[in-house]
């Protein structure tokens, strides 16, 4: 089951499951739903007549640098002897179907799709045995980057954390939904510029969460942005996103330069 987290029609905030449509337009790179419902106990609505929410309410998004040697190879840099990691606050969660503001003046603010991690239960210490344990569902992310900024800087705040830089969903899917392999894509007003597969991650899950939770702990909500494959470029004002990762579904947001 995907579960959806959303504000119905009375402005009540929700978590119910998500319905794909006829099959015909979901998943498209051009905003179409095909039909796509969320249901709640006995109500079932049409996905445009709620307001999709992010799948959670993080205290902070761990993110992963160069977590696919095609993606370090293409920035010119090595693939790094343990996770790279910076940090996002939850300023920076954006949701499905947003409209992003970008910051304005910047040379160039790239996308960069991702598969997410969400945690389940507040934790520390987890051996990679365990890891999975602690993991609420995957969803789709994408780590908005403001390389004008992040060329300049060490701990990369104004690089990678402003606001509305992580888009995350539309769906929290349980982890056995989420194939090994699971395809990874990308596209920017209906052209891929990303396609890759999980499986070409450096540093898998579990390893992520043991080398993590070594530091410092994780909270109920908090996500895990895994890194992201080759490909990454820049966005304009206007374009559309689409990412989409095999066992979850489709994140889509367009961007406005501010």
């Amino acid at each position: 089951m995907r579960r959806v987290r959303f504000r119905d029609p009375a402005g009540t905030v929700r978590i119910g499951e998500w319905l794909d449509g006829d099959g015909e337009n979901e998943g498209r790179d051009d905003g179409t739903s095909g039909g796509v419902r969320v249901r709640f106990g006995d109500r079932t609505y049409p996905v445009g007549d709620v307001d999709v929410l992010a799948p959670c309410e993080p205290t902070k998004i761990v993110c992963v640098g160069r977590n696919y040697a095609d993606h370090a190879a293409e920035r010119d840099s090595e693939v790094p002897d343990r996770p790279l990691l910076f940090l996002k606050g939850p300023n920076a969660v954006s949701s499905h179907g947003a409209t992003v503001h970008l910051p304005a003046g910047k040379e160039r603010i790239d996308f960069e799709a991702e598969l997410g991690v969400v945690i389940d239960e507040g934790c520390r210490d987890v051996s990679e045995a365990e890891a999975m344990g602690v993991v609420r569902g995957f969803t789709c992310g994408n780590d908005l980057s403001n390389r004008d900024d992040q060329r300049a800087e060490q701990n990369w705040v104004r690089g990678k954390a402003f606001d509305n830089a992580a888009p995350l969903g539309p769906v929290l899917a349980t982890p056995g939904e989420v194939p090994a392999d699971a395809s990874i894509r990308l596209s920017v007003n209906g052209e891929v510029k990303q396609n890759s597969t999980r499986s070409k991650l450096v540093f898998s899950v579990p390893e992520l969460i043991a080398e993590i939770t070594t530091y410092l702990t994780l909270e109920a909500g908090d996500v895990i942005l895994t890194g992201t494959p080759e490909g990454v470029g820049p966005l304009v004002d206007g374009d559309k996103v689409a990412i989409t990762i095999e066992g979850i579904g489709t994140l889509r947001h367009s961007v406005r330069v501010a």
